[in-house]
């Protein structure tokens, strides 16, 4: 007989939080959510990938799991749970510490699987950085993300956002105090999109290449969310940051649209 999953409940400070986001996002622009989470996945366990491309993505994300009455754990960078109030809150809301670029990184992982075994919802930027692809498309992604798919048995639902990038510019928080004022003023529309889990069942973790392929679909999935929430911007943005480098060693080759 099956074990019943007892699933994470999210403490009344991330839950107070996610109201907050939502208040935020809606002073310096339109939120538009579209898709959704199965409601057997919704609480978990499940691994939610998405875009990364503005530091204000935690802010519209929180805010657009809280629309579709989603609380994740997001795994963040550790830089975050070094700041001596930011850090607090992220440790006592339940977020998982990611110190990449050390040794230890290898433990978030573990760390990310047991949060995501137990029954909880973990929300991944696969990228591992905010992307720079010269168009703003999602970058070739780490292995990470899959990884943790295999270590946990979870689905993975992408997750695509857009718009959030008029918000605050890549080198917050330098330039911040003017993007605000100009999101503020000009109230940009930031889209969030839910796709349907990623089919990953026919690969097998011992396999040779298979966190590669399990990447390469999720960063696709990605893309084919982020689609429709940029018709009229389908190669470069519109709205161009002087301040974000691009990068072309890590862009990713789309598959052609399903």
């Amino acid at each position: 007989m099956d074990t019943p999953i007892t699933h994470w409940r999210a403490p009344l400070l991330w839950r107070a939080a996610q109201l907050a986001a939502r208040g935020l996002v809606a002073l310096v622009g339109r939120l538009e959510v579209s898709g959704d989470v199965p409601d057997d996945l919704r609480h978990g366990p499940l691994v939610l990938a998405a875009n990364h491309i503005s530091p204000f993505d935690p802010v519209v994300l929180t805010a657009a799991c809280q629309v579709r009455g989603i609380r994740p754990r997001i795994m963040a960078t550790g830089g975050l749970f070094r700041a001596p109030v930011i850090g607090s809150l992220m440790r006592r809301a339940g977020h998982i510490r990611v110190d990449r670029g050390t040794s230890s990184v290898h433990h978030s992982l573990e760390t990310a699987a047991g949060a995501v075994a137990g029954g909880s919802v973990v929300l991944v930027y696969p990228e591992g950085r905010i992307g720079l692809d010269p168009g703003m498309w999602p970058e070739r992604g780490k292995t990470g993300a899959a990884r943790l798919a295999f270590a946990s048995g979870a689905a993975v639902v992408p997750v695509a956002q857009w718009g959030c990038h008029e918000v605050l510019p890549y080198r917050a928080p330098r330039g911040m105090l003017r993007g605000v004022a100009r999101a503020v003023r000009r109230r940009p529309v930031i889209r969030v999109r839910f796709g349907p889990p990623v089919l990953l069942r026919d690969l097998h973790p011992g396999t040779p290449g298979a966190a590669r392929r399990a990447t390469d679909r999720i960063i696709d999935a990605i893309t084919d969310e982020l689609v429709p929430l940029r018709p009229d911007e389908p190669d470069r943005p519109r709205h161009v940051d002087p301040g974000r480098p691009t990068e072309t060693t890590r862009m990713h080759r789309r598959r052609p649209p399903r």
